[in-house]
């Protein structure tokens, strides 16, 4: 099989990772401060922003998945950098460029998300996110690099921590019967990305060579409200119904002053605000694939919330 380099090796990049080992590949993962060594994954120390040592890293690749980001209150000064030694090292080795995305570069939009809509965003977050694949899609397009985007909404599911809003901020409180809080109206109908079939679906693309050039959305269920989704979680914990509590403007406020990631939020409010519904009935269609259920992807949540509070004490 072949070589696969996967950067970072956060709850994405883990998750491809594994799934890449699990088929059969060889896997190199990047990051800036390496790992442990892992059965089947070879980890390396690097800054990616350095095109000449990650063009070295990358050689004989048949693939390179980005799933790395810079912290979210430094995506503006960070990402350029970043993007563009990851179209270097695609360029100079062949190896199709596997970007992991989102869906803040639409902007917002009325009516569900598709792959045809324009990277119309305004804000400094959604315009560097389409900055990113609009530069690397223009490489592909003059025949320089192969590359193609997956597009995710929201990640949910086991391995998703602290940046997941169905995740550290709710499973702790909620396994223990308590009131969660949640960043936005809790009934609005919101798209999430599971992420074991996040990891699919960056592995499937990257051997398929009609999907690049384009995006592909992730196969995700259909949209349901943080509320209807925070039920679901509990009736399978067996903590019983617990309430869900929207944040108000003055706790944000207050929580922004202390966590840079709070007071970033406030250019995506929209997306929990109004319903936030993505549709990924091409990828769906194109690669007869479909989301993982939702009972399963609860199941699995739970469980995987339940082992990791356990093993801290």
């Amino acid at each position: 099989m072949s070589l696969h380099v996967v950067i970072g090796f956060g709850p994405a990049g883990a998750a491809t990772a594994r799934l890449l080992v699990e088929k059969g590949h060889s896997v190199r993962v990047v990051t800036r401060s390496g790992r442990s060594p892992e059965p089947g994954i070879e980890h390396v120390a690097l800054d990616a922003t350095d095109s000449a040592r990650l063009i070295e890293a990358t050689r004989g690749a048949a693939a390179i998945h980005s799933c790395a980001a810079p912290p979210y209150h430094r995506w503006a000064s960070e990402w350029p950098p970043l993007a563009s030694s990851l179209c270097a090292a695609a360029e100079a080795t062949g190896a199709v460029l596997v970007m992991l995305g989102n869906l803040y570069g639409y902007g917002p939009v009325d009516g569900p998300l598709t792959e045809e809509l324009p990277l119309a965003a305004t804000g400094p977050k959604g315009r560097v996110r389409a900055a990113v694949w609009e530069q690397a899609l223009d490489l592909h397009e003059q025949g320089r690099i192969k590359a193609v985007e997956v597009r995710a909404s929201d990640f949910f599911g086991p391995g998703v921590t602290d940046g997941g809003h169905l995740a550290a901020r709710v499973m702790p409180r909620l396994l223990r019967g308590k009131p969660v809080a949640t960043l936005g109206d809790p009934d609005a109908p919101h798209s999430w990305s599971y992420l074991p079939d996040v990891a699919r679906t960056l592995v499937r693309v990257a051997d398929e060579e009609r999907a690049w050039g384009r995006a592909w959305h992730v196969p995700t269920a259909p949209a349901r409200s943080t509320r209807e989704m925070v039920d679901r979680l509990a009736t399978r914990s067996g903590t019983g119904p617990v309430a869900v509590r929207r944040l108000s403007p003055a706790v944000l406020g207050v929580v922004s002053l202390f966590s840079p990631l709070i007071r970033e939020l406030k250019e995506i409010r929209y997306q929990f605000d109004r319903p936030f519904v993505m549709d990924s009935s091409a990828c769906e269609a194109a690669f007869a694939v479909s989301a993982t259920p939702v009972d399963e992807q609860v199941e699995a949540t739970v469980e995987w919330w339940r082992e990791r509070l356990a093993a801290a004490g």
